[in-house]
């Protein structure tokens, strides 16, 4: 759990101004209570946003529009890493084995901000020391039932203190892992995992520990 001397990406800046940061790019219609996420063109701009539960399409139907999400890597304080499960019940790649957990920035929100807010919601537990390690992530994805994933998503890693309590809706199963073993695991079958943890792995997101 943070403590109050710690600092949070929510209390300052992030370390670049990104185009989707501008909230004026963004109409949300007056008393709209629907969980949105952001829309963004191919160079990043925000354009528009769209429900959450509606954004994600078959790639045969013409796909995802690309929108804005992060990804976070979850540490103990003796360095493992949290590996999940996605629920079964997921709309894209249910049941795969990933990292501790993903979400999407509403509108105004940075994804840093946005990392602070869904750690509890999915994980059932606070995060601190939160730092970004891949900024510019992104990547397209289709899985086995055709269901696409698009996104431009920043990589954080940020620690928790104890174990876990996930929503049965979010996460299946989770286990503490070895970084190496993990990455062990990546190289040898990386079909196990999702398609953006390999990526985030392959650009150097374990490096910057």
């Amino acid at each position: 759990m943070r403590t109050p001397d710690s600092a949070s990406p929510a209390d300052r800046p992030d370390p670049a101004a990104r185009p989707w940061m501008a909230p004026a790019d963004v109409e949300v219609p007056a008393g709209d209570d629907v969980e949105r996420v952001v829309l963004l063109s191919d160079a990043g701009q925000a354009v528009g946003t769209e429900a959450k539960a509606t954004v994600h399409h078959r790639a045969d139907e013409g796909g995802t529009a690309l929108h804005l999400a992060f990804s976070c890597h979850v540490y103990d304080a003796a360095g493992r890493f949290l590996l999940t499960r996605r629920a079964l019940g997921k709309k894209a790649f249910p049941g795969v084995w990933t990292n501790g957990f993903c979400g999407h920035p509403g509108p105004g929100e940075s994804p840093a901000q946005a990392v602070l807010r869904r750690a509890p919601q999915e994980l059932g537990a606070e995060v601190s020391d939160v730092v970004e390690v891949l900024p510019d992530f992104r990547y397209r994805a289709v899985d086995a039932g055709g269901m696409e994933e698009h996104e431009i998503c920043p990589v954080f890693r940020a620690q928790m203190h104890g174990d876990p309590a996930p929503e049965r809706d979010e996460v299946a199963e989770w286990c503490w892992v070895e970084p190496a073993a993990l990455t062990a695991a990546l190289a040898a079958v990386p079909r196990a995992f999702s398609p953006w943890l390999v990526e985030q792995w392959q650009q150097g997101a374990f490096e910057a520990r």
